[in-house]
């Protein structure tokens, strides 16, 4: 296969699957990891693609993400993606769903439902930038002191957060184990906690970058949430940890 054809056919898996790995195309076209690079390299000089760590993202998804100098909101790796996706399937039509403004909501973005209708509060201007330009979701945004990361998490906003009330809330922090969801500020534990006061239902968002460990300021126990969706690369000893303080935890497959 000639490298314009082994592009195209990369060009096709992209719009197939949403993304790719340069070890599997290496190996699924029998040509060295090098060649790989070169072509993604090739392609995203044509913007054909967005060359990621270790592969790359088709060039409409781009629009989703801001550019190379804020790399907290990015596509996120096949872990924070089986999470987001995971998460994104318990929305149904006309309910109304919080969401925040950490990096693991980001990527739930991709992943929002297209085919029913239903609305999202959010604290952050990035959340709501690209909320406001689908058709089937209404999208409030909630007010405060603008942080350089483009959230707020001041009385203010904690003062409009308690004007709504939310079927569903999907809560994330820095870490997570056996004592509970724990986050790096003062402000931010105390909002999570309002947000999760007008929640009918409580789902905690925890790669296992953070299970297992403890940030800063206690947020809420382990059983205060629904349910806790991780990643197969959660240790099982952190998981059972927390189950056994009544943690409800869920490991979403990639």
């Amino acid at each position: 296969m000639f490298s314009e054809e082994r592009r195209e056919e990369i060009l096709k898996l992209l719009e197939q699957t949403g993304r790719v790995q340069v070890k599997d195309l290496a190996e699924q076209f029998n040509v060295s990891i090098d060649s790989i690079r070169r072509d993604l390299s090739i392609m995203e000089e044509k913007g054909l693609l967005k060359r990621t760590h270790g592969g790359a993202i088709p060039a409409r998804l781009i629009r989703l993400f801001p550019g190379p100098s804020d790399q907290r909101y990015n596509h996120g790796d096949d872990y924070g993606n089986a999470i987001a996706k995971r998460a994104a399937s318990f929305i149904k039509a006309g309910q109304t769903v919080f969401m925040g403004g950490a990096s693991i909501h980001y990527i739930m973005l991709k992943y929002l439902p297209e085919d029913v209708q239903f609305t999202v509060v959010t604290n952050s201007l990035r959340i709501a930038d690209v909320l406001r330009t689908m058709d089937n979701v209404e999208c409030y945004l909630i007010g405060g002191r603008v942080k350089k990361s483009g959230n707020m998490s001041d009385a203010f906003t904690n003062e409009m957060i308690k004007q709504f009330n939310f079927d569903l809330a999907f809560l994330t922090g820095g870490a997570l184990n056996e004592k509970g969801l724990s986050t790096a500020t003062p402000e931010v534990a105390i909002g999570a906690r309002v947000i999760h006061k007008q929640a009918r239902k409580n789902i905690c968002l925890m790669g296992h970058w953070g299970f297992g460990t403890t940030n800063f300021v206690h947020i809420l126990p382990a059983d205060a949430f629904n349910l806790i969706i991780t990643d197969e690369e959660t240790a099982e000893e952190h998981i059972e940890a927390v189950r056994g303080y009544g943690g409800i935890v869920e490991v979403a497959s990639l």
